[in-house]
């Protein structure tokens, strides 16, 4: 397919809106970048324990893993422009509160972790809603691409922040950097303002933050697809953090560098990973998300142990590139097949959990690979960490990952339920029954069937499921399965997809009889 289509590599561009935020998140990641890179190089002047240094990853990261559920909740049910608006302005008072404590020499290791920490609540609180709102700017067919180019962006501003941080850093003194990241939020507050998103009127059945909370927590427990995405990550991202989390020492230490020095390193980390991104289209024409996944590990792992075995400055940039095109493969590979499998209702609350899962794995890993290499030294534990990527990344071929082409947008299939005067919103729970007539012959498929329909109940609404037939006669089957309340159920109705619908026929076929299987509403009185 053409670069140039409809549907190729950079086709989201061409929607002006994407654009205009797609560029203004390169300004903002790019002074998050120069304020990181001057963060974690005053940390390793202030301490040369390396548990202290990696504790700085894991207070970036920790906020995102305790919080990640609940700002997904959040970016569902409330305005996600101005959700992320707030956000800016949290961190950019987190960056002017460094350019103050540097400018005055008052920067301690605690300050550093501190307010590294208030920035994961803010990168906590943004994640989920700006993840969420690629699929409002750009059209289905072009989602994985435009996920790819936030990726691409990102890294661009990983090509560009550190570096820049690390010379402003050399040059003039971290207040500088910290300046920069401060100003950078400028660009992106005015291009959140510059979008009129459509505002979402509230209704009856809008949902508030405890039953939101509940339903988002419900679909991830029932969907399988979901759960694959999620364990892949939680194993790549623990193991790959090694590299990560350790790297400032690698530079220090190993490649006895400079701060300019680091920050050409990471920004060769981001040049590797715009290589990768332009890479990618044609790689998902030569291989699966599956196989992407291992040679993405495979790519990480030799990183680790050339440069614990070879800690050279002329060959440890190469291998930084090599380290932006795996991760970039990974990231991209992981986020979009999240991104696939989530309907558009709880897709703020799905892609929270998935970077709570890989925030997570990346904080637990940054503080295990930082105490192992306090105890056994850097090349031990970056040779040790490579191998275990590598077997891990073989064992995980028997884990597939899903395709994620289903067709989640709203069916609308199911018939309005028929009532008898009126139901309060929170009278419950609910039994839905739904009568079939199954011929003997017929009923081992159609449990097979149905029990994949049950998943579908139990993700949009139902919190229990079941299937029984009737004493006295063999061939009529009724499904059952139970909701919270009445408008929890009518939520259901909107939920629904058409992959549903697809599964909803497969099942159907074999009920016997002209009329369709009979459906039933029972309220409870209590």
């Amino acid at each position: 397919m053409s670069q140039n289509s409809e549907t190729g590599a950079f086709a989201p561009l061409k929607q002006g809106l994407f654009a205009m935020i797609w560029a203004a998140t390169i300004l903002g990641n790019t002074g998050s970048f120069m304020r990181d890179v001057a963060s974690s190089w005053l940390v390793t002047g202030l301490s040369s324990n390396p548990a202290a240094v990696a504790l700085m990853q894991t207070a970036a990261t920790l906020p995102i893993f305790l919080l990640a559920i609940p700002a997904g909740v959040l970016s569902d049910i409330l305005d996600r422009r101005r959700l992320l608006i707030f956000v800016q302005l949290l961190l950019a008072s987190v960056s002017a509160t460094l350019l103050i404590l540097s400018q005055n020499n008052l920067l301690t290791v605690e300050y550093l972790v501190a307010l590294t920490f208030i920035g994961g609540i803010g990168a906590a609180l943004m994640g989920p809603a700006w993840q969420a709102i690629v699929p409002e700017l750009v059209a289905r067919p072009q989602l994985k691409n435009a996920v790819a180019l936030n990726s691409l962006g990102i890294n661009i501003a990983r090509a560009v922040g550190p570096a820049t941080g690390g010379l402003l850093l050399a040059a003039l003194g971290a207040w500088a950097a910290y300046g920069a990241d401060v100003l950078s939020y400028v660009f992106v507050i005015a291009a959140l303002l510059l979008w009129k998103r459509p505002h979402k009127p509230q209704n009856e059945l809008s949902e508030h933050f405890l039953g939101a909370f509940h339903a988002g927590i419900r679909y991830v427990k029932a969907s399988r697809e979901l759960h694959r995405v999620l364990l892949r990550s939680a194993i790549y991202f623990f193991f790959a953090s090694a590299i990560w989390a350790l790297l400032p020492l690698v530079a220090r230490n190993l490649l006895q560098g400079t701060a300019g020095y680091y920050g050409v390193m990471l920004g060769a980390v981001g040049i590797g990973a715009i290589v990768g991104a332009l890479l990618l289209p044609t790689l998902r024409q030569r291989m699966n998300v599956d196989g992407l996944m291992l040679v993405s590990a495979l790519l990480s792992a030799a990183v680790m142990l050339l440069i614990a075995l070879l800690p050279v400055k002329a060959l440890a940039l190469p291998l930084m590139v090599l380290l932006g095109v795996s991760w970039i493969i990974a990231l991209t590979s992981l986020n979009g097949v999240a991104q696939s499998v989530l309907p558009d209702w709880v897709r703020g609350r799905g892609l929270a959990v998935y970077l709570m899962i890989f925030n997570g794995a990346m904080a637990a890993g940054s503080l295990f690979w930082g105490l192992v290499a306090a105890k056994t030294g850097l090349v031990a534990t970056l040779l040790t960490a490579a191998a275990l990527l590598t077997l891990t990344a073989i064992i995980c071929l028997r884990i597939k990952l899903p395709a994620g082409e289903a067709d989640l947008q709203p069916s609308g299939h199911w018939d309005e339920p028929q009532i008898n005067g009126e139901v309060t919103a929170d009278r419950g729970p609910v039994m839905i029954q739904i009568e079939y007539r199954i011929a003997q012959e017929d009923r081992p498929a159609f449990l097979a069937e149905i029990k994949k329909l049950s998943l579908t109940r139990r993700r949009d609404g139902a919190y229990a499921w079941g299937i029984a037939e009737h004493s006295h006669d063999a061939n009529k089957l009724i499904e059952w399965f139970l909701v919270e309340s009445w408008h929890e159920h009518l939520r259901q109705h909107q939920r629904v997809s058409n992959a549903d619908a697809d599964l909803q026929s497969s099942v159907t076929r074999f009920h016997q009889g002209e009329e369709k299987p009979q459906v039933h509403h029972f309220i409870s009185l209590h």
